[in-house]
């Protein structure tokens, strides 16, 4: 019966009643979901073109492809078909290898991917039942039957920790290991660097004779970024040094190519992979204490009322007198006590008038909960907590956001918007999902303003802020405002960033770890030397928008591993009360966040008790009928971890 009502509607596309303007087809990157549907956003249409999987045509998620659009039935979602596919988005998928009897297939990681892989016997190499391994689609031509593939890397056991973290970085297509010609060559510049070091002193400002220290967690291996000051007869000189990333990779190289290739250095709970070799990105480049090092610097003169009135950008030489942790420093202003104390005390002034004039011109409050482990020698967690947000955490941000700001704003004035340039840039929100996250948070008892077009300003969402800071209620309102609002993205064309209520802002700080800095480093350097880039527009306008759905991957397999380790931690503790906050609510029941961990689960409706509840959409509820028990959104909950699925990173919790 499905079948042929899916005939129908491929019949019923080619009959000539589409709208005259309609496009004949329409190319985009495809989106789909466990359940083999797909969903394209086109320009021209107010909604996604829905494609049922009958009419996918072997498209995965993230599949360019061409669409048809059937023609629109009054009070439906617009359909579509795919006609052909342009460009795959991979053909490497990871999962676990199963058995039905002499048949093999992968269960990918993935939900996205609809389809199980069929593996002959003779293409696992030698993996068997329960174990993670790569594969690789060999063939799919005809979209009723599966794809079939082969092994081409066995990881080991599920639920080994090795092997978990090497599953999320391979799903996420993370290379771990540099290829031998990145770091021979790595090597080679090294070896030169050091050989040419005191002639290339000599071409820098000297900054080594300036007081300098970083600041950086507790376990950072690289140091991207440190500050110096020095004391003036009417203010003081602060400066923000960035290792000069650039002088070592240079444009053409294998280590360039590689860097554009990976856009970031990744962080997992318990491991980084660089992107760049060690001997660069933990040795060489680091900003080391006790070591001379070059560096790229924005450097900015203070007056007494803490205003800038003259800044300096250019490669210099430096040396960190010391290495603080966050907590360190910390520590030096709380006990008012220590190696710098008067400094960082300075500093700590100037950092809060900083933050204090961005939040007054509009920048948003989105600081939320992140949380940290410890794991035990095989991997597992043994504890997990929220990491607090200190001073000097402010206080080295808004020294990077001041220089971020600057060299953007520098770079736009000097070269007359003619030069082509990386810039971080924020859209306004969109305001559908703004009236949408307007009446979510109605339903929680707070009231947004919106203004006559729909839109709100940033100062009234700190206002919101304000109101729910230290509430339960409070990570959960503003991940859900996080969700409303654009996400920052590389551009070549500037239109300023809402979120912090910059007009200019680019990335400039960290060229060890993202490749975007390493550009505006080589931008920046054209143009003090007089030059202006404008060729290869297009070439940079491509690589902005790659390295933005880079940034977005990394932070998903970023995010992947918090999620397994939050979910085994549960693994042990079931039975267990936790407290914690409901997160959503669903017409099947609602999750939970547990509130140190933040680990988050469901509550099935059926475990809700005895009673038939009933979902109440405006106030984002679910009521019971007979005993009018309500559960709404941000009310806090014990609850017992009743069952916890490793392979699906599900936990189902029950009322305590």
């Amino acid at each position: 019966m499905v079948i042929q009502s899916m005939k129908k509607k491929h019949h019923y596309q080619k009959t000539p009643n589409a709208p005259k303007n309609q496009p004949k087809n329409i190319k985009g990157i495809i989106k789909t979901n466990s359940r083999g549907i797909g969903y394209l956003r086109a320009e021209g249409f107010k909604e996604d073109i829905e494609i049922e999987s009958y009419f996918l045509k072997t498209a995965f998620n993230g599949d360019e492809v061409l669409v048809v659009p059937h023609p629109k039935k009054k009070g439906q979602r617009l359909q579509g078909e795919v006609v052909k596919i342009l460009k795959r988005a991979r053909d490497n998928f990871v999962g676990t290898l199963e058995q039905v009897g002499s048949n093999y297939f992968l269960k990918p990681d993935n939900r996205k991917v609809y389809k199980d892989i069929i593996i002959n016997k003779d293409k696992t190499k030698g993996a068997g039942p329960d174990q993670k391994v790569l594969v690789k689609i060999i063939s799919w031509g005809d979209s009723k039957k599966n794809p079939e593939g082969e092994v081409i890397k066995v990881l080991g056991k599920k639920g080994l920790h090795e092997v978990e973290m090497q599953s999320i970085l391979l799903e996420k297509g993370v290379n771990v290991e540099f290829p031998p010609e990145v770091e021979k060559e790595a090597e080679r510049i090294a070896a030169e660097a050091e050989a040419n070091f005191s002639k290339e002193i000599s071409t820098r400002k000297d900054f080594r004779n300036t007081t300098t220290f970083t600041i950086d967690p507790v376990d950072a291996k690289d140091f991207d970024d440190a500050i110096s000051y020095k004391k003036l007869k009417d203010g003081m000189e602060i400066g923000v040094h960035i290792a000069d990333v650039s002088y070592y990779v240079r444009e053409g190289s294998f280590l360039e190519k590689e860097a554009c290739e990976r856009g970031f250095s990744t962080y997992l709970v318990d491991r980084t992979i660089p992107m760049l070799p060690e001997i660069l990105s933990n040795d060489l480049c680091s900003l080391k204490p006790d070591e001379d090092r070059l560096s790229f610097s924005a450097v900015f003169k203070i007056n007494e009322k803490g205003k800038v009135i003259e800044r300096w950008f250019g490669r210099t030489i430096i040396r960190s007198s010391k290495r603080f942790s966050y907590e360190e420093a910390q520590t030096v202003l709380d006990e008012k006590k220590g190696k710098f104390f008067n400094e960082l005390t300075i500093l700590n002034k100037f950092a809060k008038q900083l933050r204090k004039e961005r939040f007054d011109k509009g920048a948003i409050d989105f600081d939320s909960d992140e949380v940290r482990f410890e794991l035990d020698s095989t991997g597992k967690p043994i504890k997990v907590w929220k990491k607090a947000r200190l001073e000097t955490h402010k206080l080295i941000e808004e020294l990077m956001l001041m220089a971020n700001r600057e060299v953007a704003e520098f770079f736009y004035r000097k070269t007359n918007k003619n030069s082509t340039f990386i810039f971080r840039i924020h859209d306004l929100p969109d305001k559908e999902k703004i009236k949408s996250l307007s009446v979510f948070l109605r339903a929680l008892g707070y009231n947004l303003s919106l203004d006559e077009h729909g839109g709100v300003s940033s100062r009234d969402l700190n206002a919101l802020f304000a109101k729910i800071e230290g509430k339960a209620e409070e990570s959960l309102i503003k991940t859900a405002a996080v969700r409303s609002m654009a996400k920052a993205v590389y551009s070549t064309k500037n239109i300023g960033h809402f979120g912090l209520a910059f007009r200019y802002y680019t990335h400039f700080t960290s060229p060890i770890r993202r490749y975007s800095d390493l550009l505006v480093h080589r931008f920046l350097d054209k143009a003090l030397q007089g030059k202006i880039s404008s060729e290869d527009f297009a070439k940079y306008h491509r690589l902005a928008m790659d390295l933005s759905e880079k940034e977005v991957r990394i932070a998903e397999a970023e995010r992947d591993s918090i999620k397994y380790k939050q979910v085994e931690y549960m693994l042990p503790r079931i039975g267990q009360t936790f407290e914690g906050i409901i997160s959503g609510i669903t017409e099947w029941g609602m999750y939970v966040e547990e509130v140190e961990t933040k680990a988050e689960g469901m509550i099935k409706l059926r475990d809700l008790g005895d009673d038939f509840w009933e979902l109440d959409q405006k106030q984002y509820a679910l009521i019971g009928q007979r005993t009018k028990r309500k559960f709404r959104l941000g009310d806090k909950v014990k609850v017992v971890v009743e069952n916890v699925d490793l392979d699906r990173k599900q936990i189902d919790y029950r009322l305590a």
